[in-house]
């Protein structure tokens, strides 16, 4: 049976294993990416549900978020 040499068997087995590494890696990223727009999702929910909160006890505004003042939006008239 004919053989690849000692050298080369070692750059296979190296390359191969640092794929592997990557192939893992990038499964962590998956997962994590994965639960980030999970949080991301629930927290823009949530803000969602504060605005209609804010609307109904002020009415339509912009608020400045370094400060809390808010300017209440002028409604265009149809």
């Amino acid at each position: 049976m004919s053989k690849i040499t000692e050298e080369q068997l070692k750059q296979l087995q190296e390359q191969e294993g640092k794929k592997n590494a990557i192939k893992h890696d990038l499964g962590l990223l998956e997962t994590q990416k994965h639960s980030l727009l999970h949080a991301f999702a629930q927290i823009q929910e949530e803000q969602d549900k504060l605005k209609v909160q804010l609307e109904d006890e002020y009415g339509k505004i912009n608020v400045n978020l370094e400060d809390g003042s808010y300017e209440i939006i002028a409604e265009e008239a149809e």
